[in-house]
């Protein structure tokens, strides 16, 4: 196929996920069940891992490049981080760049002892605090914008530790879902608007917090409820557990885009099964955009639940027109751009047998620089196909994502520099839809946005962003450049 299409680069084409984040307090093998749950995050972030535990005394750490299982490959290493109590975090870089120093959880030994923090998200004022913390004399060992709230901490001058945190959290903007360890706790919290998820639940009488509800199954964790949006959870060592709400009682809005594509489809999500909504999706792509096929080919894994719900939908049968490697790791969420560049080029192979001839519906879970989608609709005319045909089933990603999530900036995104039509030439497809948000909303089970109160954090698809980016407006006023529009902050 032609790889000189003019827009066609070397970049990945999905959205980088953010972290996982997973903790335990009150089980003799914290460190391996924080292990397994990391596991089960694993699709969260591939570049890097680590795990800290606590053994009544002290602090262990261990991090590293690469996957939960080649860092923490066996007893002996498990070994080494003893204790009831202990943290982990698997990551894709979002804030801060490649690199072990960056690589969570991060520890520092405060005044009042030592602590720990593990972050899912992204601070969007982090060089601001920063900038304002090195003039105060704050020395960084990292480039991460998490290692912000370890320093807010430390210079608080309220007496207790949870007083310091509450000071600390309110001086950040953005999205964060934060598991904490002290001495004497563990302390798990979302951001006021809990834009990144995070769970709780128990095996026994130990406690769990994790990103999904996947990572609760694994290590045989019952469900017990979700943190609320801007609630903070201790959890003292002998299990005693209080609620703190600090930052009052705002509307919600967490990541829509956790349904489309982020989270496990064997997790639920805001009470519902993540596996359901996406079928769901496909349902509702199905009723917008209709169209005369023979076959519905998800391009997979992230597609095939909205495959299954267009095809169920339409009455067009379903099949696997496209077969993947499992031996490749997801493509955006490798560290370098070319090693995603070639894994794009191994990943997917056409069923010709099944293609050939066909009328074909290509269902994906969003277009983001175009790229893959040029490659898949080229693979499946090259295997015969006689229409091709693209379902999208999330809204156009047409701004950049600020909270955690790793998108390119808005001119290399290709809903932002064109339309539906052009799109469709771009990818060279016979035809292009894409799910209406009114139409992912109903999926989601949530109401639209009708009333001016979206329930989700849509931003990507509207660029109705519901926090400050202090960070963005400076460096756009800086260069001259035409600041992206904020919704309204509560």
């Amino acid at each position: 196929m032609n790889l000189t299409h003019p827009f066609l680069d070397a970049d990945g084409d999905k959205l980088r996920e953010e972290c996982g984040i997973f903790g335990v307090i009150g089980t003799a093998e914290a460190a391996a069940t924080t292990a397994l749950g990391l596991h089960a995050l694993q699709h969260r972030g591939q570049e890097a891992c680590g795990i800290i535990s606590w053994d009544g005394q002290q602090f262990f750490a261990r991090r590293g490049l690469g996957h939960v299982a080649q860092v923490f490959s066996d007893a002996a290493i498990m070994a080494e981080l003893p204790g009831a109590m202990a943290s982990g975090h698997v990551r894709y870089s979002t804030t801060g760049g490649q690199g072990l120093r960056n690589v969570q959880p991060l520890h520092a030994d405060l005044a009042r002892g030592g602590f720990s923090i593990a972050h899912n998200g992204n601070i969007s004022n982090a060089m601001t605090l920063k900038r304002e913390l090195v003039e105060k004399g704050a020395i960084f060992q990292s480039t991460s914008d998490t290692e912000v709230i370890i320093h807010l901490i430390a210079t608080s001058r309220y007496p207790t530790l949870l007083d310091r945190f509450v000071d600390a959290l309110r001086m950040v903007e953005g999205a964060y879902s934060l598991i904490c360890m002290t001495p004497k706790r563990m302390i798990a919290c979302r951001d006021p608007l809990g834009i990144r998820p995070l769970v709780m639940g128990k095996i026994g009488e130990a406690t769990v917090f994790a990103s999904e509800t996947v990572a609760l199954d694994v290590v045989g964790a019952e469900f017990v409820r979700e943190i609320e949006p801007g609630e903070i959870v201790e959890v003292r060592q002998d299990g005693r557990l209080t609620s703190h709400r600090p930052f009052g009682n705002l509307p919600a809005r967490p990541c829509i885009f956790e349904h489309v594509y982020f989270s496990r489809p064997d997790s639920v999500m805001g009470g519902r099964s993540v596996y359901e909504v996406r079928r769901q999706i496909g349902a509702e792509l199905a009723i917008e955009a209709p169209v005369e096929a023979d076959l519905v080919v998800p391009v997979p894994d992230s597609g095939v639940p909205a495959a299954i719900g267009y095809a169920q939908q339409s009455g067009i049968p379903f099949g696997l027109g496209i077969i993947r490697s499992h031996y490749v790791g997801r493509t955006f969420i490798q560290p370098s751009d070319g090693a995603r560049h070639a894994d794009v080029k191994r990943k997917h192979n056409a069923n010709r047998a099944l293609v050939e001839g066909k009328r074909i519906v290509l269902i994906d879970d969003s277009i983001v620089r175009g790229t893959t989608s040029l490659k898949i609709v080229q693979m499946m005319r090259d295997a015969g196909a006689a229409e091709v045909h693209m379902r999208v089933a999330s809204p156009p990603t047409s701004h950049s994502c600020f909270y955690g999530v790793d998108t390119p900036e808005r001119h290399k995104l290709l809903a932002a520099r064109m339309d539906v039509q052009e799109m469709t030439k771009f990818i060279v497809a016979d035809s292009l839809a894409f799910v209406s948000i009114d139409g992912l909303y109903r999926a989601v089970g949530a109401p639209g946005r009708e009333d001016g109160c979206p329930r989700h954090c849509d931003a990507c698809f509207t660029g109705d962003y519901p926090t400050r980016l202090t960070d963005l407006v400076e460096r756009e006023a800086e260069a001259g450049q035409l600041v992206l529009p904020v919704g309204k902050v509560a």
